[in-house]
């Protein structure tokens, strides 16, 4: 079915945001981006593009959209943000979500079904690896391999670094020569490996 010009535009804009930064942009982003009067006028659009199938939405997912592009497409998911890191959440008790991020499953390289989380990013001892502060991190919940950049629990710290493993023996390292190695003296547990990066993003 054809789009209006106005539906063309508004489907360009979802692909260029998503293309750019991982994730689809917001009701809220799209008014602002389009001058619409309301939020609402953007859900309508979206919709809109929805009834003739350029767009199709997730069942159960906030934000969980995904072009109708050929072949070329895969699932939008939403991964919740659990808060800051270096200062993330510890073992006490399940995190609460402040909100999330709506990346699409090729980007991460990981499945729709994996336990994945995000953490914001406070701090510089990662640069070298390109990780900046107020980025975003996308970790998986599973089991780290040696050069893996993990956030961990490390004598009862949160911390994102790289994980190393020398003669058995694991321990944190810094991609920044200004901090020191971080070796645990009673426990280093493995909260998170991190598989994707967004520079900037928006929250559900």
């Amino acid at each position: 079915m054809k789009l209006t010009n106005r539906q063309q535009e508004l489907l360009d804009y979802l692909k260029e945001e998503h293309a750019r930064s991982g994730i689809m942009p917001s009701t809220r982003e799209i008014q602002e981006h389009f001058g619409f009067a309301s939020q609402t006028a953007a859900v309508s659009h979206i919709r809109a593009l929805e009834r003739k199938g350029a767009i199709k939405r997730l069942p159960n997912k906030a934000r969980a959209l995904m072009v109708e592009d050929g072949l070329d497409r895969e699932p939008i998911v939403d991964i919740p943000i659990y808060g800051m890191i270096p200062a993330g959440y510890g073992e006490a008790g399940p995190p609460e979500p402040e909100g999330c991020l709506s990346v699409d499953t090729r980007s991460i390289g990981v499945k729709p079904s994996a336990k994945t989380f995000a953490l914001r990013v406070r701090g510089d001892s990662m640069i070298g690896a390109h990780i900046l502060s107020g980025d975003h991190v996308i970790l998986e919940q599973r089991e780290p391999r040696n050069q893996d950049i993990v956030a961990a629990l490390i004598d009862g710290e949160t911390t994102l670094k790289r994980y190393v493993m020398e003669q058995r023996k694991p321990y944190l390292r810094a991609e920044n020569p200004a901090f020191p190695d971080l070796i645990p003296a009673r426990e280093l547990m493995i909260q998170g490996v991190m598989v994707g990066l967004v520079r900037a993003g928006g929250r559900c």
